[in-house]
């Protein structure tokens, strides 16, 4: 392929809530896959979280991200481009709107392209940590040790 596939993802990146430039750069039927294909407890937190298609759904997670949360890092640390993918490895900071904590989180995006446009972006990251950054308080009980207690988080 002659287009950097790479460049094309970063200016996707940078422009998540400019919609003229997310139509120019998806596929119409993109997939957006935040987190997680689909965990009804993970939406009442996070109501981003699932599978999302086209740019206007891009459009929105981010917008809804911002709502939540103020990014105060984002460092990309590793770009593996083969064929007609891209894999982005890094971490970010932010800092939830509501609580004031602060998390600092790992995260894996995968993107395939058709052409030169994104068709396909993965996005994984710290689930746990991000949606602990708006606890406010009680706690729950989990049990995953077969030979152990449960515990109280």
């Amino acid at each position: 392929m002659s287009t950097n596939l790479t460049a094309l993802l970063q200016q996707l990146l940078q422009n998540t809530s400019d919609l003229k430039v997310l139509q120019q750069l998806m596929t119409p039927d993109a997939t957006y896959v935040s987190l997680t294909f689909d965990n009804p407890e993970l939406k009442k937190i996070e109501p981003w979280a699932g599978t999302h298609k086209g740019p206007q759904a891009l459009a929105d997670v981010f917008a809804a991200i911002q709502r939540f949360w103020i990014t105060l890092d984002f460092k990309v640390t590793d770009i593996i481009e083969q064929g007609n993918r891209v894999a982005m490895f890094g971490s970010f900071t932010y800092k939830s709107n509501v609580t004031g904590k602060e998390i600092t989180s790992p995260f894996g995006m995968l993107a395939r392209f058709e052409g030169e446009k994104v068709a396909h972006v993965q996005f994984l990251e710290d689930s746990y940590g991000t949606a602990g950054s708006f606890k406010t308080g009680g706690a729950t009980r989990f049990h995953s040790d077969p030979t152990g207690k449960e515990v109280e988080v």
